[in-house]
């Protein structure tokens, strides 16, 4: 069985989605959520379903701790999902194409620092954009500059607004995400 661990820093949706998605599964399971905040909802629903849960702080994340806690699981994989945070890269030098991303938007368009949510969102719709969708990525030493995996696009009629567009992702987001890990998994990628 192969193990999946799961970061993320807010409501936890998509890793819940994740979480679901392999509980039955006979090719993976999430083995624990990694979160960077205390009062993150994905903590709840990772203890709802059985998930081992681990809180750290940046500084954590940084030293070498978080890095410490992971080679105890030694997963197959590292899914970050909406996780805020840079990943460090003694975690990405030791878990080299073993690491991924879901980022709401056709990288390279809409990706750095600070794109993240309705900051995307929003910019999507101030620049008039045709179309958007979601990438799935490798994790690199840069913010959204890994290697794409897949992308998965949506024709926009120009009159969403960014609840809406949010709204569009976010069913892209919960159908793909679990089908790509699973294919990367199974080296169907």
């Amino acid at each position: 069985m192969k193990k999946i661990v799961v970061f993320a820093s807010g409501s936890g949706t998509n890793a819940e989605n994740i979480i679901k998605y392999f509980a039955k599964s006979k090719l993976a399971t999430v083995q624990a959520v990694f979160a960077n905040s205390s009062i993150a909802k994905v903590l709840d629903k990772a203890k709802n379903h059985g998930v081992a849960t681990n809180i750290f702080t940046k500084e954590q994340l940084i030293e070498g701790e978080v890095l410490r806690k992971i080679n105890t699981i030694q997963p197959d994989l590292i899914v970050l999902a909406g996780f805020l945070l840079k990943f460090p890269e003694n975690i990405i030098t030791s878990y080299p194409d073993k690491i991924i991303n879901i980022h709401p938007a056709l990288l390279p368009k809409y990706g750095g620092k600070g794109m993240y949510g309705m900051n995307i969102h929003r910019a999507i719709v101030e620049n008039n954009e045709k179309e958007t969708g979601i990438t799935i990525h490798y994790v690199n030493e840069n913010y959204d500059e890994g290697n794409i995996l897949f992308q998965k696009k949506i024709i926009l009629s120009g009159h969403e607004t960014p609840e809406e567009v949010a709204y569009k992702i976010h069913e892209l987001e919960q159908k793909y995400f679990p089908e790509v890990i699973e294919r990367l998994l199974t080296h169907n990628l």
